[in-house]
């Protein structure tokens, strides 16, 4: 299969495959300004936004989307946390789970299963 570059003329913006490519004017003081079609989709529009700069070794730099997250709530992103998350959704999506309509039922179950240990 044969990819295809394709820049058109006075376009800022090319695309091969899949893969949208921008070309950006770095700005007195380094800054670079994205596209607002590119701030939109990713929600770097509002201020204080961050994007994570990776400079890897073959010289390729790469612009990540990163979401802040306030000091309280970061157990909930470490990786130990999302892992077990991720085991809940499996169970949820397997089926594997108890509703109860009222809180007495709930509680009643619970106490069936720890009366059963």
């Amino acid at each position: 299969m044969s990819r295809k570059a394709v820049l058109l003329k006075n376009s800022t913006t090319a695309t091969l495959g899949d893969v949208k490519t921008y070309f950006l004017t770095l700005q007195a003081r380094g800054l670079l300004a994205l596209p607002a079609a590119v701030r939109r989709r990713y929600r770097l529009d509002q201020p204080g936004a961050h994007v994570e700069l990776v400079e890897r070794d073959d010289g390729v730099l790469e612009l990540h989307p990163r979401v802040s997250v306030p000091a309280d709530q970061a157990w909930f992103w470490t990786e130990r946390w999302q892992r077990m998350e991720r085991e809940v959704d499996e169970h949820v999506a397997r089926g594997e789970v108890t509703t109860y309509d009222s809180m007495d039922e709930l509680f009643d179950d619970l106490e069936r299963l720890r009366s059963e240990t």
